[in-house]
């Protein structure tokens, strides 16, 4: 299944940091994005002509803090197995420090930071006839991955940037509750509550395995995100127009151009027609 399936899907995200060549160059080297345009302050990265990633500079920000809502990490979705063992290869040659890897039954990623500690997350979908479900619905979980399955998937071909058709898979962020996200999130945008995980809930439209993952791991009875921040600036996503419409109407505005939206802790959201 691709997301692009789904009639609400992840656009892009936009992030608010202090050292726009340091994070660029590291999102250009690391993930191998490749820079779309440069707008004053403003630095876009994507996948051939796709809009993934904006950076706005704002050197006068303060660091957030690990413990307020806000972002998780940004899931980048590659095509292929090949893709993520490429990747792979790529991460260990250069010496990026990763942070982890699981095996999540749906999906297989790795995960690391960027310099100003924004989580990524690059990970690859296992066929949607493979995802495991039973009576409770679908089921994730986070075991090893198989690392030398993942490499030799490659077929020691190696890594030459980032590859057209990888999206933004899914956003994860960190809230004050769940019962509110899943308000704002099932309620207002309408997507599917997927999975339930301990301290965490994940959303996803069309049958896609989640398109949100939000979580209280570090951010239990946290308030509204005070402005002047590092981190997630703004969550861009695209909808149909009946589902753009829909979503006009359970969040009480009007349908016209983009929808700019808040979740219960501030963080933007924005809905465009696809």
């Amino acid at each position: 299944m691709a997301t692009s399936d789904a009639p609400l899907e992840i656009g892009h995200v936009a992030l608010t940091v202090r050292d726009l060549p340091a994070v660029g160059a590291f999102y250009q080297a690391a993930l191998g994005l490749q820079p779309l345009s440069q707008d004053g302050e403003t630095l876009r990265l994507g996948a051939g002509d796709r809009l993934l990633l904006e950076l706005r500079h704002d050197p006068a920000v303060r660091p957030a803090s690990p413990r307020e809502a806000g972002l998780f990490h940004t899931a980048f979705l590659l095509p292929t197995r090949a893709d993520l063992g490429r990747w792979l290869a790529h991460a260990a040659e250069t010496g990026l420090r990763l942070q982890g890897a699981s095996d999540h039954l749906v999906s297989e990623a790795v995960y690391l930071a960027d310099p100003e500690g924004n989580g990524i997350e690059v990970y690859v979908d296992r066929p949607r006839a493979d995802w495991p479900m039973t009576a409770g619905g679908l089921q994730m979980a986070s075991d090893p991955m198989d690392h030398a399955g993942v490499l030799a998937a490659a077929g020691g071909s190696r890594w030459a940037g980032i590859p057209a058709g990888s999206v933004v898979g899914h956003v994860h962020l960190q809230v004050g509750a769940l019962d509110a996200a899943e308000a704002f999130y099932a309620g207002t945008l309408g997507m599917a509550l997927t999975v339930r995980y301990p301290g965490a809930h994940f959303f996803g439209a069309g049958g896609y395995h989640h398109h949100f993952g939000t979580n209280i791991w570090n951010s239990r009875g946290a308030g509204r995100r005070a402005s002047g921040g590092t981190g997630l600036a703004e969550v861009g996503l695209r909808a149909g127009p009946a589902e753009l419409a829909a979503i006009a109407a359970r969040a009480g505005v009007a349908a016209e151009g983009p929808l700019a939206l808040q979740d219960p802790w501030g963080t933007a959201i924005t809905v465009a027609a696809k």
